[in-house]
């Protein structure tokens, strides 16, 4: 009997993640044998020090990446937000699935209905935490590491007055409930490629039997995306930002860029055709970059 192996880290989110594959394969190929092998990656060890200073989220994949080329996985399944921008040729991204809600949301400890003030507010990433300073001022805002159920029990011992966190992983884990704001797109650009997941293989091997769970619409999104972000030279502890939104034959992207020399922001939106995905959002990063460059010329 085939055997298809997929890899997945073993945070209960990724696996959550990683079984709605597993569960598809197993429906729509009932002569494969299909398993998850799950594995604790360099970014689940390191919990002391914030990703920017150990590496990036590239410490999420590497063991991930080293089981396919081994062989000992077939397929690795990743939140596109934790994947690098740049991608080795031997282990391509072959497809991406429907998108989850991508907004952030405001998570309070339980039995309270506003933040306290004295207690900070924690958030995983600088991107968060940048947009955070205006929608909260007067709060402090402080990095908050570990899997989602870590986080969740800092915050109701009492060691954060809430925390910013995305809907998609609430979601998948049944924990809407813990859910008490909402952030808009427009409040608070998500991270490229935040609520997809993306199926990564090895190159040359056939994966059409994931045809039916890849969606066109959030690859779109997600190639829109990340053409923004690596244009930037953007990684995955970047702040720089994007969200794409298909509507009909069209698409919309709102992004942030940051000057990490002045720490100033600047964000825009741009609009076209849904075969330019890519190109529109190579195209709104240079002219967020340029207007960046004219305004500091101009000073």
């Amino acid at each position: 009997m085939k055997k298809i192996i997929v890899g997945s880290r073993e945070s209960a989110l990724a696996v959550a993640q990683s079984m709605t594959v597993v569960n598809y394969l197993k429906e729509t190929l009932k002569e494969t044998r299909v398993e998850l092998l799950t594995m604790k990656t360099t970014g689940d060890r390191i919990l002391d020090r914030t990703l920017d200073q150990v590496g990036g989220k590239g410490l999420f994949v590497k063991e991930l990446d080293a089981a396919l080329r081994e062989g000992r996985t077939d397929l690795s399944v990743h939140s596109l937000k934790d994947v690098p921008m740049e991608v080795p040729e031997d282990l391509p991204l072959i497809g991406f699935s429907g998108r989850e809600d991508p907004r952030d949301v405001l998570v309070l400890p339980k039995g309270r209905t506003e933040p306290d003030p004295s207690l900070p507010i924690g958030s995983a990433s600088l991107r968060r935490s940048l947009q955070l300073q205006k929608l909260c001022p007067g709060f402090r805002i402080e990095p908050i590491r570990g899997n989602l159920q870590t986080r969740l029990r800092k915050l109701d011992e009492g060691q954060y007055s809430a925390l910013v966190l995305a809907a998609a992983g609430l979601i998948r884990l049944g924990l809407e409930d813990r859910i008490s704001r909402y952030f808009s797109p427009e409040e608070m650009i998500p991270a490229a490629g935040q609520g997809i997941l993306a199926f990564q293989g090895r190159a040359g091997e056939d994966y059409r039997y994931l045809e039916g769970i890849i969606d066109s619409e959030a690859s779109a999104c997600a190639v829109c995306e990340r053409a923004f972000t690596r244009e930037l030279g953007g990684g995955c502890t970047s702040p720089v930002c994007a969200h794409a939104q298909v509507k009909g034959e069209k698409i919309f992207l709102r992004a942030l860029y940051y000057n990490e020399e002045t720490k100033e922001c600047r964000t825009g939106q741009a609009e076209g055709n849904l075969k330019d995905a890519e190109a529109i959002g190579k195209d709104l990063a240079k002219t967020l970059r340029d207007a960046d460059r004219g305004s500091e010329k101009n000073q």
